[in-house]
């Protein structure tokens, strides 16, 4: 299977009462798949549903967020023990969370720390904002983020790094596969400055306006491994064709 990772990101979409009948719309399709791994990660209110339909499954299920404490006073969040006993993955820093909900570094490092300490595998979201980019500080940003959030980060294993360029997020325009290697490329070298060799085999996945028409064209850089898919993952066809054509194209 190497490093190829799929993953379904459904944000605010698909509630309860939706959810089973779209995973057993979707599960044969993606189980007919090999040489990839596979996630889906639905709101809180379905991940009960969707963990059910999938527990047999060679299906990943993820969680969207987590709060970093175990209990408390934090009206409406959710812990990483809750988390926890419904799937192995959870998502972390994503842009909206970061621009939307006041996410700092910080918080995003403390998560990241909680995720691994109660066994959950982060995908950890990087990425700059269009002003950024404009003023070619992109570097700078996905190191600044990066190193922050892997602080307290031992090994690499069960570890997956996207990275999102904010101004490519639900607009329908992506960056180019060129670009993105660049960035995907520094990275990489990060990881392998602070982490070593090991850094080779952490899949690194790029989210932004990815459909089942360009994943190709970004799984075949040589260190993009993936994508984490938004909208695209809302139609249960048109993520397990995306998915056929990820694996397709990655060598």
């Amino acid at each position: 299977m190497g490093r190829l990772v799929i993953a379904a990101n459904w944000k605010m979409n698909i509630g309860p009462s939706e959810a089973a009948d779209f995973v057993m719309r979707l599960r044969p399709g993606l189980e007919a798949i090999g040489g990839v791994k596979k996630i889906v990660c639905p709101p809180f209110l379905s991940l009960p549903t969707v963990a059910e339909r999938l527990k047999d499954s060679e299906i990943g299920v993820g969680a969207q967020n987590m709060h970093y404490e175990t209990s408390g006073a934090y009206t409406g969040e959710v812990s990483p023990p809750m988390v926890r006993g419904l799937c192995d993955y959870v998502i972390i820093g994503h842009s909206e969370r970061r621009q939307h909900f006041g996410e700092t570094d910080e918080m995003v490092a403390q998560k990241v720390t909680a995720a691994i300490a109660i066994g959950l595998k982060p995908i950890v979201c990087i990425g700059e904002t269009l002003t950024e980019r404009e003023a070619n500080e992109e570097q700078l940003v996905v190191q600044r983020q990066l190193r922050t959030a892997f602080r307290e980060v031992r090994s690499l294993d069960d570890m997956i790094v996207a990275y999102e360029p904010v101004w490519a997020i639900g607009t329908g325009v992506a960056a180019s596969p060129a670009d993105a290697q660049s960035i995907m490329e520094f990275i990489r070298g990060l990881l392998q400055e602070d982490f070593g060799s090991s850094a080779r085999d952490l899949p690194l996945l790029y989210g932004g306006s990815v459909n089942a028409d360009n994943v190709g064209s970004f799984v075949s850089q040589p260190d993009i491994d993936g994508g984490l898919i938004g909208s695209a993952s809302l139609d249960p066809d048109g993520f397990v064709a995306l998915t056929q054509n990820a694996v397709a194209a990655y060598s």
